[in-house]
Formats: C-alpha cells, structure tokens, sequence
C-alpha cells in the first residue's frame, strides 16, 4: 500500500514539474521594453554599415528627420494627423446629410398635398383626391432626392479622404527619400 501511495505521489508531482520548467523563458529572450527606433517608427529600415553604435545611429536618424522636414517640407507625424482630421471631418458631414435628409419624405408629402388639392380643385372639385394623390407623389420625389443628395455627399467625402490620403502618401514618400539619402551619407544601409 505504501508503494501505491509513493507511486502516486511521484506521478502527480512530475507533471507539475515538467510545467515550471516549460513555462521559464528561454535565456536568449528579448526584454518587452524594448523601444522603436525613429527609423523604425517611420517604417525605415536602418543598419549601421560602418558599425556605428546604437546611440550615434539614434542621434545620426533625429538630425536626418530634421533635415529631411526641411528640404522635403513635409512632417510625417503632422501628415498622418491631417489625414486623420479629414476622414473625421468626412464622417462628420455624412452624419450631417444624413441628419438632414430625415423626414424629408414627411416634408414632400405635405408639399405635395398641397400642390395636388389646388390642382384636385381646380380641375375637378375635389381638393381630397388631388391631396392624397399629391403627397403620395411629392413623398416619393422627396426621398429620391433625399437619396441622391445622401449618394453625391458620401461620394464627395469619399472623394476628399481619398485625395487626403494620396497626398499623405505622396509628401511620407518624398520625406523617406529625403531621409534615407542623408542616413545614407552618414555610411547607413537603408531600406523602406
């Protein structure tokens, strides 16, 4: 009986102990607070070809990104934060046709009741008829329009994120190459 219960004790303590040791990371492991380089940030490549250390590299890429604002005159950070601001502002005048586009089906209608009971009137004496058959009409000619206007403002804002976005890309582009060209003459290997 002792065996038995000597047996079991082993078999259950031998999986605990295969856990732990599976569950300690390797040696090599990076430390998780390990920072991006601005080069890294900006989705630029940078390997030090003359050996350069770690600190002159980040002082060599922070007078590099002043430099090339300045002759490319464009900041990516800046960039990326105005297409940003333009597909808000995009979503901002959605929601506002969409706002005022409501009821605008109510709105025909009346207008059309209007119009159909003077024309009811006039052409048979019976404004009733001619008001129903005209608020019928102008609810549906109002909410076709309302859904026209709703398509062209939806395509206009697409329209403008769509060229703030292209532009964004274009002024990063020619930043990076301006970038990459002095990192370059700083004896860096660069890649983007």
């Amino acid at each position: 009986m002792r065996r038995v219960i000597i047996a079991f004790a082993l078999l259950a303590a031998a999986p605990v102990g295969m856990l732990v040791a599976q569950q300690t990371p390797p040696a090599t492991a990076q430390p998780a607070t390990a920072q991006k380089t601005l080069a890294a940030t900006l989705s630029v490549y940078v390997f030090p070809a003359a050996g350069q250390a770690a600190s002159q590299q980040s002082k060599d890429e922070a007078e590099c990104y002043q430099w090339a604002v300045q002759n490319s005159g464009t900041d990516p950070f800046a960039a990326q934060k105005q297409a940003e601001a333009a597909q808000q502002q995009a979503a901002q005048q959605q929601q506002q046709v969409q706002q005022s586009t409501q009821g605008a089906g109510a709105k025909g209608a009346v207008k059309g009741a209007a119009a159909g009971a003077l024309i009811g009137e006039v052409a048979n004496n019976d404004a009733g008829e001619g008001a129903a058959y005209g608020a019928a009409a102008g609810a549906v000619i109002a909410r076709r329009g309302a859904k026209r206007a709703q398509a062209q403002a939806q395509q206009q804002s697409q329209q403008q994120v769509q060229q703030a976005q292209a532009l964004s890309k274009e002024q990063t582009d020619a930043f990076r190459k301006a970038f990459s060209v002095c990192l370059e003459a700083k004896k860096y290997m660069v890649k983007y």
